[in-house]
């Protein structure tokens, strides 16, 4: 088979890098070549501009200076990592993509969702995710947990969890819109359910996909 691309996405606390890294682990014990990643980051360049991105700033990143950072740092991705590890058969494990970006910075942000679209394909290069698992979450209690896992961990990545609930409301909207859209590539799932209920969902979907390549 070719390569296997899946993302993770969901409102802040949603638990996507919790079930991100299980689904690593999982797939490294069966064997599986697996690159796991994020975004922004996963190449220098990105973990220099994911800095920029998630640490707070007094006066803020205008809307359009964070859209052409994030759109940056994925150029650089889908070409120093990503294409390379698809290409070589890989299974590439990524914490975000394209979706974040239409979700916060169109649906949270306000900027024009037809343009964003195609930049986001252009920064792209065209690729997209053979698997998305959205992990919904109502924005309330996803900040609260966010907030008390933050207060254990020394971090500067907070900027987001410092915006406005209304805000988090609408790219929850934003992210539900686009899995109904394409519902074949997006699964939703209740972030509230226990982590091992997440955790044997995801697995279970993910061999299948597996075992439907080999056919």
């Amino acid at each position: 088979m070719g390569g296997l691309f899946i993302t993770f996405e969901g409102v802040e606390g949603s638990g996507k890098t919790t079930q991100h890294r299980l689904l690593a682990e999982a797939l490294q014990r069966a064997g599986r070549a697996v690159i796991v990643t994020r975004e922004p980051g996963g190449t220098a360049a990105g973990e220099a501009i994911r800095k920029i991105l998630l640490t707070p700033h007094d006066p803020d990143l205008s809307s359009r200076a964070e859209l052409l950072l994030y759109l940056a740092a994925r150029a650089q991705h889908v070409t120093e990592i990503l294409r390379p590890a698809l290409d070589r058969g890989a299974i590439v494990l990524c914490d975000r993509f394209t979706d974040a970006t239409l979700a916060y910075q169109g649906s949270g942000r306000g900027l024009p969702l037809p343009e964003l679209e195609r930049l986001c394909a252009w920064a792209a290069d065209g690729l997209t995710p053979h698997r998305t698992f959205l992990l919904d979450l109502d924005p309330a209690v996803g900040l609260q947990r966010a907030q008390t896992r933050n207060s254990h961990l020394v971090s500067g990545e907070i900027r987001f969890e410092l915006e406005t609930l209304p805000f988090h409301q609408r790219v929850r909207a934003g992210y539900l819109d686009l899995a109904h859209r394409e519902p074949g590539r997006i699964r939703v799932l209740d972030a509230a359910w226990p982590v091992e209920k997440l955790q044997a969902v995801i697995w279970e979907d993910v061999q299948e996909i597996l075992e439907g390549s080999r056919e």
